[in-house]
This record gives C-alpha cells, structure tokens and sequence, in this order.
C-alpha cells in the first residue's frame, strides 16, 4: 500500500493514477475530495480525508501502508506544525519509506531544509525529489488569459527551466516502485529555460490568438501573490523568479535519466492543457 498525498493536485493526480495502473494499492489523501475529483480517482483507490497540520488525523489514513508520498503545502508551511507529527504517524501506522517532494529552493538555500533534515533523522528509509519551478504555475494567468487575452507577470525576459507536473509525477512513481533510490535526492528541471514572454508566446500557440504580455513590478507581483502564498514563500519565490541563482537556471539531467526520455517542454505542456485558458 502506497499512501499519496496531495492526491487531487497536479502532481498527485497523475501520480494515483499511474500507481494504480501498474498494480499498486493506493490510498489518496487530502483535506477533502470534490466530487469531479472523487470521480477522477481510479478505480480501486481509497481516499481519506486528513489535514497534515492535525497530525491525530493521520494515522487511520496511513493504516496499512508501508511507503508515503509526502508533499506538504503552503498551509503547513505556514501553521506551527512541525515535521515530527507527520512521521511519528508515519512510524506508528507501519511505513517505511518516504518519498518527499521538497523544492529546488533546499539545495540553493532560498527554503529551510526542516522536513527534509527530519525525515534523515527520522530513521526512515527516503528518497528527495527537488523540482524546480512548476509549468502548472501558469494556471494563475488563465483569469487574464480568459477575459483580457494578456498575461500580466513580472520579470518577462528572466528564464528558468521549468518543469511538467506529470515528469514529476512520472518520477515519482519510478522511486516509488522500483528498487535503488533509497537515500537518493533527485533534482528535476524541463528541459530548457524559458521566459514568461516565451510561455505567453506558447500558450498564444496553443490556443491559436494573440496574447499580451503586461509586465509587473516586483511590488505589484507580491502584493497579489500575498493574497495566496505565505509571505516568506512570496518572497523567496520572487528571488528566485527575478534573481536566480546559476544553479537555478540549468537543466538538471535527472529526469531524462530516471524515464529514459527527455522532459517534455512548456509548450507540450501549453498544448496539452490549453483548454484552460480559452
């Protein structure tokens, strides 16, 4: 039994699914299911609803799992909970093995490595996926997409090497299913850096009109970004987007290594969610 959190967002979704088509027992956690994603879940999926801020809600979800896909979110990040309560259910409930999906911003120090640092002290077998910036982070433009036919972001001409949810989906059900990963951390990219004026240009592509691209200053960017983001996330976040490190901009290997094929680009990924943004 493989126990997936965050099972309902864009890396969780077709993380279930691919688990469940290779054979496994998965149990999808989160906070709660709507009913268009109830009826998303593959069949044979148990889902739970648990809230990794309450860690007393944990253990009935984690029961008869020996391996946890653990992704926390911005709530966590910023409530007072900490790591310990997660893995001592975790421990508790008889898992072994935790693939953690933590951030890129770990290994350039722009994100404290709290969870990371307590599951190596956890005495838990582990495996870290660090992605780099999501594609997916682009639904955020669908509302100006949709209405003004523009894109309105900061820093247009900054690139970075963003990466496909369903790669790291992809990713992570390998370091979930096959042998060889424990105490292995795995940095994942796309396969080139590109610009929000090159993603706008894409996702124009995709949907075959023309779409604007208004620039943001860093002040505007943060105060809207505020509004859903925790603030030293906005913060780092906006460094790394305006101000990356060299580390942030190169293409990281790990993906094609690990499926035996390149990362797929922004704009496969523009094509293929373009329905979105119309």
């Amino acid at each position: 039994m493989i126990v997936v959190t965050g099972a309902t967002g864009n890396v969780g979704r077709p993380l279930v699914r691919a688990l469940t088509a290779a054979g496994e027992r998965v149990t999808a956690l989160s906070r709660s299911l709507p009913r268009e994603s109830a009826e998303a879940l593959p069949a044979g999926v148990r889902h739970r609803s648990a809230d990794l801020t309450d860690p007393a809600s944990l253990g009935p979800s984690f029961e008869g799992a020996r391996t946890l896909f653990l992704l926390v979110t911005g709530d966590w990040m910023s409530s007072s909970a900490g790591p310990e309560g997660i893995l001592d259910a975790a421990r508790s409930a008889g898992v072994r093995r935790i693939v953690h999906l933590s951030s890129q911003g770990v290994a350039t120090r722009r994100h404290p490595p709290v969870l990371e640092d307590a599951i190596k002290r956890s005495g838990l077998g582990w495996t870290m996926l660090r992605p780099g910036g999501f594609s997916s982070n682009t639904f955020r433009w669908a509302g100006t997409i949709r209405t003004r036919r523009a894109v309105v972001a900061p820093f247009g001409d900054v690139a970075l090497p963003v990466v496909d949810p369903a790669d790291i989906a992809e990713v992570a059900a390998v370091t979930l299913l096959e042998a060889g990963h424990e105490g292995r951390t795995y940095e994942l990219t796309g396969p080139a850096p590109v610009t929000p004026r090159q993603q706008t240009e894409a996702l124009a592509q995709a949907l075959g009109e023309t779409i604007h691209f208004v620039e943001q200053s860093r002040a505007q960017a943060r105060e809207q970004m505020l509004h859903f983001m925790p603030e030293q996330v906005v913060e780092s976040t906006l460094d790394i987007l305006g101000a990356p490190l060299p580390e942030e901009q190169e293409v990281s290997p790990d993906v094609e290594k690990l499926l035996g094929r390149p990362a797929r680009t922004f704009a496969a990924w523009a094509q293929r969610n373009a329905a979105a943004f119309e």
